[in-house]
């Protein structure tokens, strides 16, 4: 296995113990978990659309 599927993985991995974690915390949590990484997602994109070679 090459250091960027680990990397992968493990970014994978953290991704879900967060989300478990916010679960455990509550809706409220769980809801603000949710709407930053939409907002994160539609960031990243509007940024990729910008700086596009």
């Amino acid at each position: 296995m090459t250091l960027g599927k680990y990397r992968t993985w493990l970014y994978r991995l953290a991704r879900i113990l967060g989300d478990i974690n916010a679960v455990r915390r509550g809706p409220k949590a769980t809801g603000k978990r949710i709407a930053r990484r939409a907002a994160g997602k539609i960031t990243g994109r509007a940024l990729g659309r910008i700086f596009r070679p």
